[in-house]
């Protein structure tokens, strides 16, 4: 179930099926319950790929499998695949019943024309709850309202109530639990708009590049929003982005129905102008977003293409910030207006945009989120008593002044038997005495569970992690950490004794 809301909540999901296997005589020995889990697909489902391991695998110790309807098995929009996984099951021996159906699932014509119908129905529920869900958030953006997303340098998140008024600032990490609320973006600590500003004069009237005004950012010491050094590519997108003028734009991009990536033209982005107060003005961001244009304008599509082309050799992918990374390069805006879309520049190169594109994207993402799980380890520290230093420059825990921790996000992939994996590197330089290991779960969006790895007990750099370890790695597996937060607690001196 994917929400709490009537009756696919997995508690009266159980007590109907509960009562189903009372009245067939049934006895229940196991359950396989995906809780808060999307149905959209079997990626994110992993006690569904456990069901289906443990009875391809003569794992199973149960020849009947009771679900509650015909849906549960997931809202695909390729209606064969529900089917698929019902087949795998019986021709495994095991044969499935569902409890709040009001037909025998028996192999008649009947039932199979019935179930082939509530598939289809199963999948169009799911496409016309995302139509909905897609206008609603159109709606909330044009009028002024935030839909995610960090805020960025110079601003801040602000909650306010449903009557527009301000109830406080949100911090990295933290999400309204009203619904009633909204966030708008204002503008940050007066210091980081003084920044902003300054990017945009140099890069217009000083006519400096970059990559330059990213060097002395950071001689400066100053940190992007996410707390690290700057780059050709990050000043890049403090000049293009339109919140700093107070355009509210979303959907530049579109991720429906758990498919793939698809990079939107600027004629279907959903926008309101003048949403948010400006920090930058209009006519600053004009003349910048001009000289970005300009670059390219003594190019013809041949000479771009070349230069994409020549990126593509070296790295071996493509996305928007790495070609926002090469120096005398148009930068990924340049393409996309030349060309209609990134993904047409890609075509006319011969890159397709495939796995390894969404792995660095995968990648780019929990890079971000690197910085919110090592603020919340240091607050779990602190409100147990334990005291913890953190080097700005490696991102290395001192607890207590008496051991040291890395933190490191495992990406979840898949091989191609459709195993899970996690590839962790561990850090041989700093040697730090524990390793966290944050293992992310297939889909890469919610963490799974967590690994605390001692140096003393680590014989490789590199480990290789799969569902089930042994005891020689699995040993070291908590669902949470607050063993950890325990190990590193402080306590009076007299209750210690």
């Amino acid at each position: 179930m994917s929400t709490e809301h009537q009756q696919y909540s997995t508690d009266n999901q159980s007590s109907a099926i509960a009562v189903y296997a009372e009245k067939r005589g049934f006895e229940i020995v196991r359950t396989y319950a995906d809780e808060g889990k999307s149905g959209l697909n079997i990626g994110g489902r992993p006690a569904l790929r456990a069901l289906l391991e443990d009875v391809e695998n003569g794992r199973s110790d149960f020849d009947a499998l009771l679900v509650y309807d015909v849906s549960r098995w997931g809202r695909f929009q390729d209606p064969d695949e529900a089917a698929s996984y019902e087949l795998r099951l019986r021709r495994a021996g095991v044969h499935v019943h569902y409890c709040a159906e009001q037909f025998e699932n028996d192999g008649s014509i009947g039932s199979s024309i019935i179930k082939t119908v509530k598939r289809a129905m199963a999948g169009e529920y799911s496409r016309e709850l995302s139509v909905k869900v897609f206008a609603g958030q159109a709606n909330l953006i044009r009028l002024g309202y935030r839909q995610g997303g960090a805020a960025g340098f110079g601003l801040r998140r602000l909650l306010v109530d449903q009557n527009g008024e301000a109830k406080g600032t949100l911090d990295r990490g933290e999400h309204k639990s009203i619904a009633t609320d909204r966030v708008i973006l204002v503008p940050g600590p007066e210091d980081e708009v003084v920044v902003v500003r300054e990017v945009y004069r140099r890069f217009v009237d000083k006519g400096e590049s970059e990559a330059q005004i990213a060097l002395d950012l950071n001689a400066r010491r100053i940190r992007t929003d996410l707390g690290r050094a700057w780059t050709r590519g990050t000043v890049h997108q403090l000049l293009i982005n339109e919140k700093y003028i107070g355009n509210n734009v979303w959907a530049r991009t579109s991720f429906k129905l758990k498919g793939e990536h698809i990079e939107n033209a600027p004629e279907e982005w959903i926008r309101a102008d003048g949403a948010f107060e400006p920090i930058v003005e209009q006519a600053m961001f004009e003349a910048a977003q001009e000289m970005i244009a300009r670059r390219s304008e003594t190019l013809s599509d041949e000479q771009m293409l070349a230069a994409l082309s020549q990126i593509l050799e070296k790295k071996g992918y493509l996305s928007g910030l790495i070609i926002d990374e090469v120096e005398a390069c148009p930068s990924s805006s340049s393409y996309r207006t030349r060309f209609g879309s990134l993904l047409r520049a890609y075509t006319l190169v011969g890159f397709a945009p495939d796995r390894d594109y969404r792995y660095l994207e995968i990648n780019r993402r929990l890079r971000a989120m690197h910085p919110d799980v090592l603020a919340s380890i240091v607050t779990g520290i602190e409100q147990l008593g334990g005291g913890v230093s953190v080097d700005e420059q490696t991102d290395l825990l001192r607890i207590n002044r008496e051991f040291t921790v890395s933190v490191t996000i495992a990406r979840c992939f898949q091989t191609a038997a459709g195993s899970n994996r996690w590839k962790l590197r561990l850090d041989e330089k700093l040697r730090p005495d524990i390793t966290i290991a944050v293992r992310m779960d297939p889909s890469n969006e919610v963490v799974k569970d967590y690994y605390l790895l001692p140096a003393l007990d680590m014989r490789e750099a590199t480990l290789r992690l799969a569902d089930y370890n042994g005891l020689s790695l699995d040993a070291y597996r908590y669902d949470t950490l607050d063993v950890f937060y325990r190990l590193a607690a402080r306590v009076p001196l007299r209750a210690a004794a």
